[in-house]
C-alpha cells in the first residue's frame, strides 16, 4: 500500500512537471510495435552523498532537486551489494561482455580507500570471468595524494578530474566550504596522476564551459596537465532556468567552443576532446558516445546512496524528483527501469524530439542536444535544447572545417 502510494505520487509529480514523456509516451504501445529496450552498460554509483567543495553551479546541491538531503551520507554495504548483484544479473540476462561502473558523489573519495577497494573486489566477484568490468571515477581532485593514487592504480580505477580552466576561473566557482579556492589542491593531485607510473589511473579532465572566460587560456591550462582526454560540458540549464549569456553575442557558448576547437585543431588535435571527437564522427556519418550531441540511445543508470534507481544526475537541474524512477536495487531488478518513460525517451532517438527539432537539418548531428537541456515547464523534455542556437553555430563550424580538411587531401574530388 505504502509503496503504491509513493509510486502514484511520483507519477503525478512527473506528469505535472513533464507531460513529455510521462503523460504522453505510451511505452506499452512502443514495445508492441517492436522497439526493444537498450540494456544498461554503465552504472553510476553514488557511493558518497556529500562533497568537500561547495561549487556554486552544482546540479546536485544548488539546483532544483534537493533529494540529497534525505539520503545516507555513505552508501551502506547492503546497498552496494544489492547494486552490484543487480547489475551483474542484468549483464548476464542481456549477454553483456563488458560493462562500466563509475564511482560518483558528492565526492567519491570521501567514501575511503578501503571501501573503494572492497567495492572493486566485490564487483569483480559478482560479475565473474564472463564479463569485463571497467571502473571509472569522477572526482574534484582535492583528496588526491600518493596513497590514494596508489590505490587507484592498484584497483584499476581511472579517475576523471574536474578543472574549470585557469586558477582564477576555476576558483570563482569551485571553492571549499570555507570559501577558499581549490585549484592549488587539484593541481597537486594532477601532478601525481601525470607521473608515468600512475598513468593508468588518469582518465582525463572535465571542464564546465564558462562563456565569460578566455577559451584559449582555458585550453592552455588544461593542456598543461597532460590529460589523456578532455570533456567539455555546457552548464546544466533549461528553459525555466536559462544559461547566462554574457555580452551581446547571439551564441556565446558556440563562440567559446569554436575558439577552443580552432586552437585544438591547429595544434593537430592530439589530445582527445570528447565533444569534438563525437561531433566530427557525426559529421562523417558515424555515431556519438556523448549525451551532448547525436541520437545514440542512453545505456546509463544511476544508483543513489539509499539504493534508489535513477536517471542521470543532470536531470536534477529540471525539477524536484526529475531523475527518480520510484525503483530501488533493494527490491527491484534493473530491467524494471528499462520501461520507465524517462529512460525510454532517451533510447528512442528522433521519436523523442519536438517537431521543430525533427524538421531541422542539423538534427542528425545535434540530436536535440542534451536531454536535460530540453526541459520546459508545461512541455517537459520535448522542447529544443536551451542551447539550440549555440549547437547549430558550433556544429556548422565543425562541419565546414571537416569539409575543408577533406577537400585539401590529395586526390580529393570535393
Amino acid at each position: 500500500m505504502g509503496r503504491t502510494v509513493l509510486v502514484d505520487d511520483l507519477r503525478a509529480v512527473h506528469e505535472r512537471a513533464a507531460p513529455w514523456p510521462y503523460a504522453e509516451l505510451d511505452v506499452a504501445a512502443l514495445r508492441a510495435a517492436g522497439h526493444s529496450a537498450v540494456p544498461f552498460r554503465e552504472m553510476v554509483l553514488k557511493v558518497h552523498q556529500r562533497c568537500n567543495l561547495a561549487c556554486d553551479y552544482c546540479y546536485v546541491y544548488e539546483l532544483a532537486d534537493q533529494s540529497w538531503r534525505d539520503r545516507p551520507r555513505i552508501m551502506p554495504d547492503r546497498v552496494r551489494t544489492a547494486a552490484l548483484t543487480r547489475f551483474a544479473d542484468h549483464a548476464r540476462r542481456h549477454g553483456l561482455s563488458r560493462v562500466r561502473i563509475v564511482l560518483h558523489g558528492g565526492e567519491p573519495l570521501l567514501y575511503g580507500s578501503a571501501r573503494l577497494a572492497a567495492l572493486v573486489a566485490e564487483a569483480r566477484t559478482a560479475f565473474g570471468e564472463g564479463c569485463e568490468v571497467e571502473f571509472g571515477m569522477q572526482t574534484n581532485g582535492v583528496l588526491l595524494d600518493e596513497p590514494v593514487v596508489a590505490m587507484l592504480v592498484e584497483q584499476g580505477i581511472a579517475a576523471g578530474v574536474s578543472v574549470d580552466g585557469t586558477a582564477a576561473d576555476h576558483d570563482r566557482h569551485r571553492r571549499t566550504r570555507g570559501g577558499l579556492g581549490s585549484f592549488a589542491a587539484v593541481a597537486r593531485g594532477l601532478d601525481l596522476l601525470r607521473r608515468p607510473e600512475n598513468g593508468a589511473a588518469y582518465a582525463g579532465l572535465l571542464c564546465t564551459v564558462a562563456a565569460d572566460t578566455d577559451p584559449i587560456a582555458c585550453y592552455e591550462q588544461l593542456l598543461s596537465f597532460d590529460p589523456p582526454s578532455i570533456d567539455l560540458l555546457l552548464p546544466h540549464a533549461n528553459w525555466q532556468n536559462p544559461p547566462a549569456r554574457p555580452g551581446a553575442a547571439a551564441a556565446p557558448h558556440a563562440d567559446w567552443l569554436i575558439a577552443f576547437f580552432d586552437r585544438w585543431h591547429a595544434d593537430g588535435a592530439t589530445t582527445r576532446v570528447r565533444l569534438f571527437d563525437n561531433t566530427i564522427s557525426l559529421v562523417l556519418g558515424g555515431a556519438s558516445r556523448s549525451e551532448q550531441v547525436g541520437l545514440s540511445p542512453s545505456g546509463v543508470v544511476v544508483v543513489e546512496s539509499d539504493g534508489a534507481i535513477e536517471q542521470v544526475d543532470a536531470l536534477k537541474s529540471a525539477y524536484q524528483g526529475a531523475s527518480a524512477t520510484g525503483l530501488s536495487v533493494l527490491r527491484d531488478d534493473l530491467d524494471a527501469a528499462l520501461d520507465d518513460p524517462g529512460i525510454v525517451a532517451r533510447q528512442i532517438g528522433k521519436a523523442a524530439l519536438s517537431d521543430e527539432c525533427r524538421a531541422c537539418p542539423a538534427v542528425d548531428f545535434c540530436g536535440g542536444g542534451h536531454y536535460a537541456h530540453r526541459y520546459r515547464p508545461g512541455v517537459g523534455f520535448r522542447a529544443p535544447s536551451v542551447y539550440c542556437a549555440d549547437l547549430r553555430v558550433f556544429i556548422r563550424h565543425v562541419y565546414d572545417r571537416v569539409a575543408a580538411d577533406l577537400s585539401e587531401r590529395p586526390g580529393s574530388t570535393t
